[in-house]
């Protein structure tokens, strides 16, 4: 650059260059930072940054994080109500979101469900059997225009009342899923020919047992109350996603394997007693049902790196999960099961547990009691307590009656048990 003067004969072509040198250097800071805060490179650098694979803990990540939500999305239901079922899920998420909601994504996501639901509505009502037809159209009428309905709901997010949307959402995703569950009775897939042999679950059952502390003190709710020398454990399992590992415990159940067995508490798990014989109960092949996919996998675990997930996940407070077999990790234990205290202070960057993906979950627990479950898990006084199982009881709906004999938790007559909408087809055991 030749050198310039201005009439005083000052030189300024210096004071340019310095100038010019310290953009240069700002300019370079500033890429600098945007290249390190961005996921993506400014310039082609002939490479490209790979997605990240790991699942955030965030509200938007669609991993279950509840085990009621877990087992709705577990039934393989008509794909309108799949349909109904995702858009209305979504507004959990939304509600989620701090100050100003984002009510017209909530009213168009409900809209969306009722239109489906109106426009589809002799596809879901044909999708129930005729026994269940009946049961079926009353359903149908409660989710349109019931008082937890979606036309109800509607006006509640006019209204931009976050608290009676929530407790609408939950009154029509309940509706939701009894109409899924009428419209899947059973399994939607062949069992493969060698597990022939081992009890399965068709369908869904709900097993109800009590308990007592092993030194004889009793159990307090959380949310207050009076204190009981029992506490009832309501949990539901799930032939769905894993209808060999169910059907297993199923059995167990039924010949009363459980009955009096102690439970031992760890800061990760509740755990039955490993000394029952190991000629009770069937070392069932690692079951595994991923995420999006039609039928479980057996002897092989999921790789949660690589985004795959199980349909029941073992990251929910209370999921009920087999042991490994002593063995071999790919079969499960014949009657060893957990309880997991999922804590997501102990997982893993998508909060994930560490051990996702690597054991059988077939079943989730169910808050009664007001809280008492957390009561008896999470009191510090009892963390290393023993537990003692004393009576699995039947009922309505519940693992119970039996075809044939209609005796509560007596001996099996035949393949089939059934008790309300539940049928429990144990194959080859007699």
């Amino acid at each position: 650059m030749q050198e310039s003067t201005d009439q005083h004969g000052t030189s300024y072509t210096p004071m340019v260059k310095n100038g010019l040198k310290g953009l240069e250097r700002t300019l370079a800071a500033v890429l600098l930072v945007v290249q390190i805060s961005t996921p993506l490179p400014i310039i082609d650098w002939g490479y490209s940054v790979p997605p990240a694979k790991a699942v955030l803990y965030s509200p938007d990540t669609k991993v279950p994080r509840t085990g009621e939500l877990a087992l709705r999305r577990a039934i393989p239901a008509n794909s309108n109500m799949k349909t109904i079922q995702e858009s209305l899920e979504e507004l959990s998420y939304l509600l989620r979101i701090p100050q100003r909601k984002p009510y017209g994504t909530m009213e168009g996501n409900v809209k969306k469900a009722l239109k489906v639901a109106l426009d589809e509505k002799e596809s879901i009502l044909a999708s129930i059997p005729a026994d269940s037809k009946e049961k079926g159209s009353l359903l149908y009428a409660s989710l349109i225009d019931g008082k937890g309905g979606l036309r109800s709901l509607l006006d509640c997010i006019k209204e931009k009342d976050a608290d009676r949307v929530s407790v609408g959402l939950a009154s029509s995703l309940d509706t939701v899923a009894e109409l899924e569950l009428l419209q899947a009775p059973g399994i939607s897939f062949l069992l493969p020919q060698q597990y022939s042999q081992y009890p399965r679950l068709n369908g869904r059952g709900t097993v109800e047992f009590t308990i007592e502390k092993g030194e004889g003190s009793t159990f307090t709710p959380q949310a207050g109350g009076e204190a009981k020398n029992t506490a009832t454990i309501q949990v539901v399992i799930d032939g769905y996603s894993a209808p060999l590992t169910a059907g297993n415990f199923a059995k167990l159940v039924m010949d009363g394997t459980y009955d009096g067995t102690k439970l031992n508490c760890t800061t990760q798990a509740v755990l039955s007693d490993n000394k029952l014989d190991a000629n009770k109960g069937y070392s069932v092949p690692l079951e595994l049902m991923p995420s999006g996919q039609f039928e479980p996998l057996y002897k092989t675990t999921l790789s949660v790196q690589d985004g795959e997930l199980p349909v029941l996940p073992l990251s929910v407070y209370g999921a009920v999960v087999m042991a490994h077999s002593d063995s071999s990790e790919e079969y499960s234990s014949p009657n060893q099961f957990f309880f997991y205290l999922y804590d997501k202070r102990n997982a893993g960057l998508g909060g994930l547990s560490f051990d996702e993906g690597q054991f059988s979950v077939f079943g989730e627990k169910e808050e009664r009691e007001g809280g008492l479950w957390a009561g008896i898990w999470e009191s510090r006084a009892w963390r290393w307590s023993r537990w003692s199982w004393r009576r699995v009881t039947g009922g309505q709906g519940r693992l119970g009656s039996i075809v044939g004999d209609r005796r509560n938790l007596g001996s099996v007559v035949g393949r089939e048990m059934v008790a309300g909408q539940v049928v429990v087809d144990f194959g080859g055991w007699d």
